[in-house]
Order: C-alpha cells, then sequence, then structure tokens
C-alpha cells in the first residue's frame, strides 16, 4: 500500500480538538481516501468468516479482532500498519498536543470490530495502561466504515460529561468518519443502545490505540481495566445524524 493521505490539516484543529465538549476529542469526515475505505468494507469479515473475539455480557455484546488468530486481507492489514506508522503518530501528534506517541503493535483492543443487530457496548471509560508494555493509554482512533447508515438503526457514539449524568455528543458512525479523543479516567464513551440494523447489517470500524511513557501528574491513576458507568438521564447534542 502506498503512504495513506490524510485530507484534514492537524495544527488547524488542534485548538477545535483541545477545546471540545464534554473532553478532548474530533470528528472528521473523509480524513482518508474513499477507495481505501471502500476496499477495507468489501474485504470485511462477516461474524462467521474468521475468529472473533466474542464479547457477551450485561455491558458490551460485541466482536472484536482476534489479532493472534484473526486472517484478514493483506490490504486491510498494510491499513492497519500504517495506522501505526510514522506518519500517522506524527499527524496525531500535531493534532492532540500529546507528544511521545506510541502504537499498539499487539492491538489489544483493537483492530477490527463489528457489532451485530442487538449488539451494544455501555458508557466507560477504558482501561489506562498496556497489560504487556506498561505504557499509559492516551487517545483512541475509531475509523467507521457503514455505507448508507441511517439514522433510526442507532449506533452512534456517545460522550458524556465526568459524572456520566449528561450525553454531551452523538455522533453517527458514517461510512469515512472518524473519531478521535483523549483517554482518561472520565472519558466517558460507548454505545449503549441496542443496534436496530436489519438482519445482516454490522456496524464497523477500525479501531486504534495509542500510548506514551508517562502521563500528565493530573491524569495519573492505579491500572484499572475498563469502568463501565450507569448512564443518567441524556440530553444530547448530535452530529451528522
Amino acid at each position: 500500500m502506498a503512504p495513506v493521505a490524510l485530507h484534514h490539516d492537524p495544527l488547524a484543529l488542534r485548538e477545535r480538538y483541545a477545546s471540545a465538549d464534554p473532553f478532548p476529542h474530533i470528528a472528521l469526515d473523509n480524513l482518508f481516501d474513499d477507495d481505501v475505505l471502500e476496499r477495507i468494507v468489501a474485504e470485511f469479515p462477516t461474524p462467521d468468516e474468521m475468529r472473533w473475539n466474542r464479547f457477551d455480557s450485561d455491558t458490551e455484546k460485541k466482536l472484536g479482532y482476534f489479532h493472534e488468530f484473526s486472517i484478514v486481507s493483506p490490504f486491510t492489514r498494510s491499513f492497519l500498519d500504517a495506522m501505526n506508522g510514522f506518519e500517522m503518530l506524527l499527524y496525531l501528534e500535531k493534532l492532540t498536543g500529546i507528544d511521545g506517541l506510541i502504537p499498539d503493535p499487539y492491538f489489544g483492543g483493537g483492530g477490527l470490530h463489528q457489532i451485530e443487530p442487538g449488539g451494544f457496548l455501555k458508557v466507560h471509560a477504558d482501561f489506562n495502561v498496556h497489560p504487556k508494555l506498561k505504557i499509559d493509554r492516551r487517545l483512541n482512533m475509531l475509523i467507521y466504515i457503514n455505507k448508507n447508515w441511517r439514522d433510526e438503526w442507532g449506533g452512534q457514539l456517545e460522550l458524556w460529561n465526568r459524572d456520566v449524568t449528561e450525553c454531551r455528543q452523538r455522533i453517527a458512525p458514517l461510512f469515512n468518519r472518524t473519531v478521535i479523543f483523549s483517554t482518561t479516567d472520565t472519558s466517558f464513551h460507548g454505545h449503549p443502545h441496542p443496534l436496530a440494523s436489519p438482519p445482516g447489517v454490522t456496524r464497523k470500524s477500525v479501531s486504534l490505540y495509542y500510548y506514551t511513557a508517562g502521563r500528565p501528574e493530573a491524569e495519573r491513576s492505579e491500572a484499572h481495566d475498563t469502568i463501565f458507568r450507569e448512564a443518567g438521564a441524556e440530553v444530547p447534542r448530535r452530529l451528522g445524524s
């Protein structure tokens, strides 16, 4: 694969990212060339085509990339590798102001995701330390690849305030929409409502997580797993729905 083109100026968006409500984030449409993501969609494995990590509990019901055993196309694998490459790291550093980003070569919790009808992911804050590398998780990048997505199917990514009493943003998972956000103990987010898409239509995304060796003192806490929280009353702001 040739170097992946990135179509927004990160420095021009840095202030918008830093000042976003309820925590630093941005949703970018058409960050990538359509034809790159269209090929990933065309080659995206169905729930039965490869070995997925299957999550089925009260807090999450989804399929995740089983990196040791999952078989993906060479093109998709090269795209995942490019998302861990220096061009992407430098872009994200300019956008977020987080210096010294480290990719995850293990794709722990990342890679390809899909949610089948009825699936969900309750509101949560992510684990904060890489279990193998013992470095600090700082950034999530979610690339949505759902063509002709209908609002009534749900599947919006919700961003909640630090007390989990109010949904402040709701972002539709549209094709070639990329959401980037800083991960801390209070960056609560999720897809809490069961997906209402037709049979056979799944909510697909590519997820990448980035780390640093250390983090600001104000963000430090003991190492922990994913923190799920019961969400309160919703008063969402909507984007692209």
